[in-house]
Parts: structure tokens; C-alpha cells; sequence
């Protein structure tokens, strides 16, 4: 290639003609989006000297359109790796030109879910995490009605119609959970379930499906009655003391929703001489930490850049065609343990 790429360069590397090139410079006539992509690869693996305005008409040339994601509350340390996930996910390049606000909600009762969505304005596409509830399913609907897709993020609401879904697959994450326990225990008693709510499906898909293996091996383990934290660290923390004080002969934990902190606190201050199988979910600092002292075993995590990618993906199809079926995107999730972290 010569030192100074001259346009028919740029055409040739590019698989174009040198008019259409001139085109895309400058924006004479109309160029598909994707011949205008492929000249601004070609320009920048050759360094053409106007890389930078190609890469300019390709920025005015995308469709532009702002997303509204509402995450659960601030202070998990979770939804702020999965906030910053989605905003790196924004900027990649694509056939869009994405923006997006991304809003915390402190409050996740369905009437306050109801008045955020509410509030919404100027926005093109919603990403939400949200339980079901037919208040919630009732502003979402309206939302699609006015041709505003929604994506559900991590659970899905098998009320709402016309949405896309981005998470893993639960069935498989609460017999990972199961099976964990399962192998891992020395010796058989009693097992018990934190869980935020039934209300958010994918956890409850998760604690049927750690149930049902348990159910299927015929084992002498027994599955204690789930215990409802609402994924709060109080509360986790209190139900954790319970299976504790109530449960001699407790061997297992299984918490499939929120509230790890207080699960772990819990946990240092009141087992730290029981042999205990203790499965939870995301990685954070405070899992992380259990991990390495052994106060956890299995950290079952979200993909959270891989459901971010997936979700813009998502966004993409259904701008192109807001007739298209609904998608589903289930990805593995990511497993931890002292040894990988």
C-alpha cells in the first residue's frame, strides 16, 4: 500500500468504486449505511488521510436513537457493573447511534415500577428489570402499543406480549446451585432457600428447578420451605440466622436472589465453625471476598457485557423490523470459585 492512500486505493480496499467513495466524502447522494461502514474500515486499515471524515458521514448517516434502561437499587454493587456494561455496550459501533440514561430504582414496588415508567419521555426503547405485576405489565403495554420496545433484562414477564428478553437460563442456574450442594456436602440434612420474591421469574424458575433436582436423585437431603428476603441485606441476613438456629443439621444454602451481604455477614459471625455449602449469585467485592475466606463456595454470575451486547443487539433488530418476532436470548452464566476469581 503507498504511503499516501489515494482514493481509488480507498475504493479498492474497500470493494467499491471510486464513486462511490466520492459519495460518501461527500454526502452527493445517498449511501447504504453499511457500504458507508465497510469504506471506514477499509480507510482506517490503510490510514486514508480522510479516515476522520469518513468516519464523520458515517456518525451523521446513522439513525439515532435513545434507550432508557431502569435498573434495581444503586447501592448493589451488581447493577452498577451491569449500569457500566450497558453504557460501554452504547458506544460500540453499529447500524444505530445509540444514547441512553439509565435510571435506579430505589423503590421497586410495583406502583412505584408503574410511576417510573410513567415518567418516561422521549425515549425509543426501554431495557427494564422488573417483576411481574400486572400494574407494571399495564405501562409496558402501553409503551409497545406506541411503538416503544421493550426488552426484559435478567427475568422475564410472561404476561408482556410484545417485549424481547435478555438473562440466562434459571432452570439451568438453580440445578448448577443444586448439584454444587449436592456433590460438595459431606454428609446429608437439611437445605435452605433464600429467595427475593416469586414475582421475578427468573427467580423463581431457578428455586423450582433446584427443588426438582434434589426431587430427582431421591436423595436424604431435605429442602427446607424457601425463606423471602426481598433481596434486602436485612432481611437476608435475619432469614439467615433462622436456618442457622432452627437447622442443626443444616449442610447447605442456596440464595437465589439479593441480600448477599447480610447472608455473609450472617454467616462469618454465626457458622464459622458448621460445614456449610453456601451457593449465591454475582460476583461482587463482597462475594469475591467470601469466596477467597471460604465463607461461600459457587458464585453463580451474570454475563453482564455479554447481556449488555445482547440487549443492543436486540434493540438493533427490532428498530430495523417493529414487526419482528419476539426474541429470547439465554446465555450460560459465568461460574466462580476461590480458585478462578
Amino acid at each position: 500500500m503507498p504511503k499516501h492512500p489515494t482514493i481509488k486505493d480507498l475504493a479498492k480496499a474497500a470493494g467499491v468504486s471510486t464513486a462511490t467513495v466520492d459519495r460518501v466524502l461527500n454526502s452527493r447522494t445517498s449511501v447504504r449505511l453499511a457500504t458507508t461502514e465497510r469504506v471506514l474500515k477499509a480507510a482506517s486499515d490503510i490510514g486514508y488521510h480522510g479516515a476522520n471524515l469518513i468516519r464523520m458521514r458515517f456518525e451523521e448517516a446513522r439513525p439515532k436513537r435513545h434507550l432508557a434502561f431502569l435498573l434495581q437499587r444503586s447501592n448493589d454493587q451488581f447493577y452498577q457493573q451491569l449500569a457500566t456494561a450497558i453504557q460501554q455496550a452504547v458506544l460500540e459501533p453499529c447500524s444505530y447511534n445509540f444514547t441512553c440514561e439509565i435510571r435506579f430504582m430505589e423503590e421497586v414496588s410495583p406502583s412505584s415500577i408503574a410511576q417510573q415508567l410513567r415518567s418516561l419521555s422521549g425515549v425509543d426503547g426501554v431495557g427494564i428489570v422488573a417483576l411481574e405485576n400486572s400494574q407494571v405489565t399495564q405501562e409496558l403495554e402501553k409503551l409497545t402499543d406506541k411503538g416503544v420496545p421493550v426488552i426484559n433484562l435478567l427475568s422475564d414477564m410472561a404476561t408482556l406480549k410484545k417485549s424481547g428478553f435478555v438473562g440466562w437460563d434459571s432452570r439451568k442456574v438453580g440445578r448448577t446451585a443444586a448439584w454444587t450442594i449436592h456433590r460438595l456436602s459431606k454428609k446429608t440434612g437439611s437445605i435452605g432457600i433464600l429467595l427475593g420474591s416469586h414475582r421475578y421469574l427468573g427467580q423463581q424458575e431457578a428455586e423450582t428447578s433446584f427443588i426438582n433436582y434434589f426431587r430427582e436423585i431421591d436423595s436424604d437431603f431435605t429442602v427446607l420451605p424457601t425463606l423471602l428476603n426481598l433481596d434486602d441485606d436485612r432481611l437476608t441476613a435475619q432469614a439467615t440466622s433462622e436456618l442457622l438456629e432452627a437447622n442443626p443439621d443444616l449442610v447447605g444454602i442456596y440464595n437465589a436472589g439479593g441480600g448477599r451481604a447480610g447472608m455473609i455477614d450472617t454467616l462469618r459471625n454465626e457458622a464459622a465453625e458448621r460445614e456449610l455449602v453456601v451457593v449465591c449469585q454475582e460476583l461482587t467485592g463482597e462475594t469475591k471476598s467470601a469466596l477467597l475466606d471460604g465463607v461461600i463456595d459457587l458464585v453463580i454470575a451474570t454475563p453482564t457485557k455479554e447481556i449488555a451486547r445482547e440487549t443492543i443487539k436486540q434493540f438493533q433488530t427490532v428498530f430495523n423490523d417493529l414487526h419482528a418476532d419476539r426474541a429470547e436470548t439465554r446465555l450460560p452464566a459465568d461460574l466462580f470459585i476461590s480458585e478462578n476469581v
